[in-house]
């Protein structure tokens, strides 16, 4: 069975992301580990922590994904503002541990009117600096970015040249979004598009090497460098496209995590049934 989640809110105790996906019949999530609109991280407590694994247990829910915070940018040459991004990203690192989640995900960064190139490259040697801080069973997944004014990672080639510079576990794998994609300029709206960004993981990352696919429609049209999220099948991307995309023969082992909009709490329920309705039980190319 294919491995379908979306991000839930941990309000109320980590506990209760688990409860809030098993009601919407989710095999996976992904949660944040904290608040991600601070710096300041309170500890997790060993009640809170077993009683999380154990139910995650029960309830079979994995892989579990935490998305590190926001405020993050290891791509900044604002160097205190890089070492507290390096700081922060280790503890989410050790969180994960803690609760033992298999991967934690991370914007590698903004350029800030920098060249990217630069910026990458600062940003692969503050990985190399958490890579030597410490060793964690979880591993980091870089994600693709929008391609707004900065992005380091829009590209696929992008995420290779980080995840090639940093050696040692530290870096498991990547996170494919598709409307980051999208936003991109990879035209995930017919099979040929979908063939190129495929070719391009595979010359790149390889496609083993993808440990996730949020998948979310696109508010804004291809090529646009706008991060805005939609509802399944709303969005510039469309039924037709996330489908062809679902049901890819190479992709269709890769877990899925929806990041939709959620304005009310039907929202969740309505696109993860359209995404299971989508998903064709046969094998097929598209």
């Amino acid at each position: 069975m294919r491995r379908i989640g979306v991000h839930t809110s941990i309000a109320g105790g980590l506990h209760l992301s688990l409860q809030r996906a098993n009601a919407l019949r989710c095999n996976t999530l992904q949660i944040f580990s904290h608040n991600p609109r601070g710096w300041a991280v309170k500890s997790i407590s060993e009640g809170e922590v077993s009683t999380f694994k154990s139910l995650r247990t029960r309830l079979n829910m994995a892989p579990l994904y935490v998305h590190a915070s926001y405020l993050i940018n290891i791509a900044s040459r604002d160097r205190d503002l890089q070492k507290k991004s390096i700081a922060l990203l280790a503890v989410e690192m050790d969180r994960a541990d803690l609760l033992g989640a298999e991967y934690v995900i991370l914007h590698p960064g903004s350029a800030s009117g920098e060249d990217e190139r630069i910026a990458r490259k600062r940003a692969s040697e503050a990985l190399r600096e958490v890579a030597s801080i410490g060793q964690w069973k979880a591993g980091l997944l870089l994600e693709n970015t929008a391609g707004e004014r900065g992005d380091i990672s829009s590209k696929v080639a992008n995420l290779s040249d980080m995840m090639s510079y940093v050696k040692g576990s530290l870096i498991a794998g990547s996170c494919i979004d598709t409307c980051h994609a999208f936003a991109a300029g990879y035209d995930l709206g017919n099979e040929e598009g979908i063939q190129n960004i495929s070719d391009e993981i595979e010359k790149y990352i390889g496609l083993d090497k993808v440990k996730l696919f949020h998948l979310n429609d696109s508010k804004e049209n291809i090529g646009s460098g706008v991060d805005r999220h939609e509802h399944v099948g709303l969005g510039k991307i469309g039924m037709g496209g996330l489908r062809l995309f679902l049901n890819y023969f190479l992709f269709k082992d890769i877990p899925l995590i929806l990041e939709t909009p959620r304005k009310n709490e039907t929202d969740d329920y309505q696109n993860l049934r359209k995404v299971r309705r989508m998903i064709r039980s046969e094998s097929s190319r598209f």
